[in-house]
């Protein structure tokens, strides 16, 4: 009989951020998938879970799928874990997904932490239509994109990383206009959680004289014209 893939969110900041059924799940499963093990494994040592574990990450998804499928049709249980959040939203698991899908094996997700809505909903921006954009092309593309955007009138949501979050939101005030109102989050759900709002003019300003620490999820209202 064919065993399952799990789809398991885990906490982007705070460990007590997981779910009862994601609890019991790592402890039924046959192996756990992780983006970094070291990572996983202190929020499974932390529960004193104890399970054989596997590196599933970016670099080697992709050599690994069908051999994991195949496993999991086999009979094996195996829960996939990223190191914060839900497996597939900007992190490894859609490949695995798919493959599992195709050769007909179960595939189960978890419902549990992703970062940006809370981010979206602490925005004070409207949440009924909005667009995930996630991560932006770091070269190709990008412009053009941006210049798609800047025509929808949903609400836009961004991630970023601190190294890069100065010179794009500086990018967002160029294509969207320094009148747009945003709102920036980061360290969702940990001790120096903050979320700042304003134009991107102010933004620019207030994020241009701080010290960048955290992950970083950016909220733009949509266009009124």
């Amino acid at each position: 009989m064919p065993g399952k893939l799990f789809i398991v969110p885990t906490p982007i900041g705070n460990l007590e951020d997981i779910t009862l059924r994601a609890l019991r799940i790592l402890k039924e499963a046959d192996l756990v998938l992780a983006e970094d093990t070291r990572t996983s494994s202190v929020l499974l040592k932390h529960y004193n879970i104890s399970k054989p574990m596997r590196a599933h990450h970016q670099h080697n998804e992709h050599r690994n799928v069908v051999a994991l499928a195949k496993r999991i049709f086999d009979g094996e249980n195996i829960a996939l874990v990223s190191d914060a959040g839900t497996p597939g939203i900007s992190d490894p698991g859609f490949l695995l997904v798919h493959e599992c899908l195709q050769v007909g094996v179960e595939v189960e997700c978890l419902p549990g932490p992703t970062a940006f809505i809370p981010a979206l909903v602490v925005s004070g921006l409207p949440c009924d239509r909005f667009l995930f954009e996630g991560f932006l092309p770091q070269k190709k593309g990008r412009k053009t994109r941006l210049q798609e955007l800047t025509k929808l009138n949903c609400t836009l949501v961004f991630y970023e990383s601190p190294h890069r979050i100065v010179k794009t939101l500086s990018e967002f005030r160029e294509f969207f206009g320094g009148h747009r109102k945003a709102s920036v989050s980061r360290e969702i759900s940990k001790l120096f959680e903050e979320t700042t709002r304003g134009t991107l003019d102010k933004l620019c300003e207030h994020l241009g004289l701080k010290s960048i620490r955290g992950e970083f999820v950016i909220i733009i209202e949509g266009s009124k014209g």
